[in-house]
């Protein structure tokens, strides 16, 4: 009873505020560099979301998202060699992960999206009707910035605008297909041989904010509006291609040829470069 207590409490206190007003504001103080206004809120950030600085390149920083966009140092993330594993595009809990079928993937047990409502182009829903999918959630201390997963080649981006509910397992038990109604950008990317395969970064509450590397990176990813950009931007394994200014979900989506490893489990912590697939 006082775990459903403490449950329904977070959910009031991050989904039944003004999300889209409480983002905006929170954006604003993490961009202030008045030490008035970022070291309390640095403060606040360190002491609840149990920061991990250990392989950063500064501890220092003028502002909150300053910290929340911080670099690590080199190396510290390696990526496997072997061009037949799929790497975790950044640090994160595994969430639910596994089969798509028929073109439905889950958000949580009992809570299920369709690939055609998240994706904007039905011919890629179809593509991935049958695939494989991982779901990886950044809280708000970890590593905000992510990574291309094998060597790739970008072949479009699609914005889409939408919501800013919150992404924790709390929310995801309660809002049914959460991930098909918040803002998130949808990139298609193509691999070495030929696989298909979908990074899909989905903003939440505090954070709606996602810029990719490839792109203009000093505009916010809607500031492009929705409509698809098709790319051919060849990115190496590990290379940095975006960030979140804070926390949210990366929706990884596979081909049939190119299953989860098998000891993957939800609940898992993963850092970015660790396995994540292999092709098949």
């Amino acid at each position: 009873m006082g775990l459903l207590l403490q449950e329904d409490l977070n959910f009031l206190l991050t989904n039944r505020l003004p999300r889209r007003w409480a983002t905006q504001f929170v954006g604003r103080i993490a961009r202030s560099e008045n030490p008035l206004i970022a070291r309390p809120a640095l403060a606040a950030w360190r002491f609840f979301a149990n920061v991990d600085f250990a392989d950063t390149q500064q501890t220092r920083f003028r502002s909150l998202g300053e910290g929340f966009t911080r670099a690590l140092r080199p190396g510290a993330r390696p990526f496997p060699a072997d061009p037949s594993l799929i790497a975790s595009p950044c640090d994160a809990i595994v969430g639910a992960h596994g089969r798509v079928a028929d073109g439905v993937a889950w958000q949580v047990k009992g809570y299920s999206y369709r690939l055609d409502e998240l994706l904007p182009d039905p011919r890629q829903a179809e593509r991935f009707a049958n695939g494989w999918f991982v779901t990886l959630r950044l809280t708000a201390g970890m590593y905000h910035r992510f990574h291309a997963p094998a060597d790739l080649t970008v072949e479009g981006v699609t914005y889409q605008s939408g919501d800013c509910w919150n992404v924790n397992p709390i929310a995801l038990k309660r809002v049914e297909r959460l991930f098909c109604r918040n803002e998130r950008a949808v990139i298609e990317t193509r691999l070495a041989n030929g696989t298909p395969m979908l990074l899909v970064p989905v903003a939440a509450i505090l954070v709606a904010s996602i810029r990719l590397t490839f792109l203009d990176t000093p505009a916010l990813l809607r500031d492009g509006g929705s409509a698809r950009r098709a790319l051919s931007v060849s990115v190496k394994k590990g290379a940095e291609i975006g960030w979140f200014e804070h926390g949210s979900t990366i929706l990884v989506f596979l081909p049939a040829n190119a299953p989860p490893l098998a000891d993957l489990t939800e609940g898992q912590p993963i850092r970015a470069g660790m396995p994540l697939a292999r092709i098949g």
